[in-house]
């Protein structure tokens, strides 16, 4: 059969336009694709959840993908292991305690399973505004992710949804939106975004599960972003802790719109 170039050009841009435009309306919107987002995208997606992940990257998978310094095998504790238990991905013990997986298995596979669960994933895309209504946190304004790198004047579309997860990592980048362009009180103990604070895995993976939670009404933290908000440790290259704030974000959400 011949190929008419014409038809695949209608195809791509048709089908990305139904993508699209089924997801303007969200239960949940989740910014980043690092492998909080991704657990979190799955877990609410399996709950029957509308949901999809704006990443600003072309490649998903945060952090996760270059292990630790590009030695592409990650490490996890016995509580993060778990959750690599019910995605399929292969582990290793290596001390007690401690287990290694590959870090290239472990992205693709549980992006492909967010996919398969629901999930609508749209790369390339960054998040330049929040949508807000009675100081309440309720979509996304989004632009190409070349148009804030080229710093050009194109107007945005805007996403509604019910919950905004940032999991955007060290950057905190919806959480500062609405730090800088709101000048709003946040629900940390200074009102602030209290920063990350150096390397200490051991705090910094305890207290990840502790932060992450509501950080403004509306929008909740997972990930690094949530200890960057929150202000405790980075824990460097061992992922249980982000693997396990994907499970709890999804798991706060689902309360709270169970009960709305």
């Amino acid at each position: 059969m011949p190929l008419d170039e014409i038809i695949i050009t209608q195809a791509i841009i048709e089908r990305f336009i139904e993508k699209l435009k089924g997801c303007l309306t969200l239960d949940v919107a989740i910014v980043g694709a690092g492998p909080s987002g991704l657990v979190a995208g799955y877990y609410l997606a399996k709950k029957g959840y509308k949901v999809a992940i704006f990443e600003k990257k072309l490649s998903i998978g945060g952090g996760m993908w270059g292990g630790g310094m590009m030695f592409n095998q990650i490490v996890v504790q016995t509580e993060g292991k778990r959750i690599l238990d019910e995605f399929k991905i292969k582990t290793m013990p290596f001390s007690k305690g401690y287990y290694t997986a590959d870090a290239i298995e472990a992205v693709t596979t549980i992006c492909s399973k967010a996919c398969r669960a629901g999930v609508n994933i749209f790369n390339a895309i960054c998040v330049e505004d929040v949508l807000i209504r009675e100081r309440h946190i309720v979509g996304l304004v989004i632009n190409w992710s070349t148009i804030e790198v080229a710093r050009l004047e194109v107007d945005p579309l805007t996403i509604r949804a019910q919950c905004v997860i940032d999991a955007t990592g060290h950057g905190t980048e919806v959480v500062k939106v609405v730090e800088k362009k709101m000048g709003e009180t946040l629900l940390t103990p200074t009102g602030k975004i209290m920063g990350e604070k150096p390397l200490w895995a051991e705090i910094g993976e305890t207290d990840t599960l502790k932060n992450t939670k509501e950080a403004y009404p509306g929008l909740f933290v997972a990930g690094m972003a949530a200890n960057a908000t929150f202000g405790s440790y980075r824990m460097g290259p061992i992922f249980g802790g982000m693997l396990l704030s994907g499970e709890r974000v999804a798991d706060l959400i689902h309360e709270r719109l169970k009960k709305d």
